[in-house]
């Protein structure tokens, strides 16, 4: 489940990126409607495969309602983060990133 929370997390902060006003906020610029496209199915592809590792590690029944509950944590860990500590979201996206491979390569 770590790695799908990852996967959550990591897409939610894209879309979040993707906005003109927490892209400002967090990277002090706005986003190119290329980057703002970039962000967007990157967010989107990241939470749809997120899916995987919940299903095929319990199943299709118990696999999508705990992916469930990982999209509710990962989104209110970030909706939390944003408005108090931007940066440590921001991070915390990066740490993601790095440790989402090892996450992957833990689950096999």
């Amino acid at each position: 489940m770590l790695l799908a929370l990852l996967l959550c997390y990591l897409g939610f902060t894209a879309l979040c990126l993707s906005t003109d006003r927490h892209h400002g906020e967090l990277l002090h610029s706005k986003p190119s409607p290329k980057r703002r496209l970039v962000l967007r199915l990157g967010g989107w592809l990241l939470l749809i495969v997120s899916i995987w590792p919940a299903v095929r590690v319990i199943g299709w029944s118990q696999g999508l309602v705990e992916w469930c509950a990982v999209l509710m944590c990962s989104a209110l860990l970030l909706v939390l983060l944003l408005p108090y500590r931007p940066r440590l979201a921001l991070i915390l996206a990066g740490v993601s990133l790095l440790a989402s491979p090892v996450a992957a390569f833990a689950a096999l």
